[in-house]
């Protein structure tokens, strides 16, 4: 049970092994000292298939949830690198815009607050002007679904030039300018794109609900272990302190990427490093 005099701490689902059931790797999470799993939405063809669950199949997992005490408050749709909103194929894009759809009634039902959309307005083709246009097209038309559910989205700086950045992400949220989209940012992405964590995270006050806490190198934004990297941890979390950010934080590390051969003991030790950060830098 989360107790809201810090934040709440989440682990992102591909951290912990992917032959878990859904009652394993949430009772794991528990174990590991976490208040809630993230979800993802990816390219696979299995995670994808979420989007289908049946009422009775939903309504089991919210029993799961509620046996094991941890919830499943956030969701991450990198399905959206397969089929992006401003592709220059309509059917992959209304594709995209399916999945949003079908996310945003996933959330809706399984008591998940905010959906982490990825900023890819293409993936495997060029981005121009009118890519950004229609993934901004594409932006207007989710948020009027998910405003409809009470669901907030929120972009995320990924690996490519159009959204790298925070400040990127800002020019579509500020085009929407709707309350249920903000930024979700990625501190270890920030830095392998470039760019400066604590400055970037500046701009993001007014509309900052979410972080991806994780390490990176320059370039290379999956399987840095936590210290290894090049992410500047203390004036990160000093800088999230004097923003007065109180909102969700997520763990994202790889179970497959893991070299420890011990899953459960590295999103472990990676809680206690975060939570020693909160500490350390917390204003009162």
């Amino acid at each position: 049970m989360q107790n809201f005099d810090t934040n709440p701490l989440g682990i992102y689902e591909k951290a912990l092994p992917a032959s878990l059931s859904w009652s394993e790797r949430l009772c794991q999470a528990a174990k590991a000292g976490f208040d809630f799993v993230e979800m993802s939405i990816d390219v696979t063809d299995e995670r994808l298939a979420r989007l289908e669950w049946t009422s009775s199949e939903r309504l089991a997992l919210r029993h799961t949830i509620e046996d094991c005490g941890v919830p499943i408050l956030t969701m991450g749709i990198s399905g959206h690198r397969k089929f992006p909103l401003g592709s220059s194929s309509p059917d992959t894009r209304k594709r995209g815009l399916e999945i949003l759809e079908q996310a945003i009634r996933l959330a809706s039902d399984l008591g998940i607050r905010i959906i982490q959309l990825m900023g890819y307005d293409v993936y495997s083709e060029s981005s121009n002007t009118t890519t950004q246009a229609r993934f901004l097209e594409g932006l207007f038309q989710g948020v009027g679904l998910a405003s409809a559910a009470g669901v907030m989205l929120a972009l995320e700086n990924v690996d490519v030039e159009t959204v790298n950045s925070i400040d990127k992400a800002l020019r579509f949220v500020r085009e929407v300018n709707s309350p249920w989209l903000n930024v979700y940012p990625d501190m270890g992405n920030l830095v392998a794109a470039g760019y400066d964590p604590v400055e970037q995270l500046k701009l993001a006050k007014e509309y900052l609900v979410g972080v991806h806490v994780k390490d990176a190198l320059p370039g290379e934004v999956r399987g840095v272990m936590f210290e290894k990297g090049t992410v500047p941890f203390d004036d990160v979390f000093q800088t999230l302190a004097e923003l007065d950010f109180s909102g969700p934080m997520v763990v994202e590390m790889w179970a497959d990427m893991d070299p420890t051969g011990n899953p459960l003991k590295a999103v472990t030790e990676a809680r206690q490093l975060v939570h020693r950060l909160l500490q350390e830098h917390r204003i009162d």
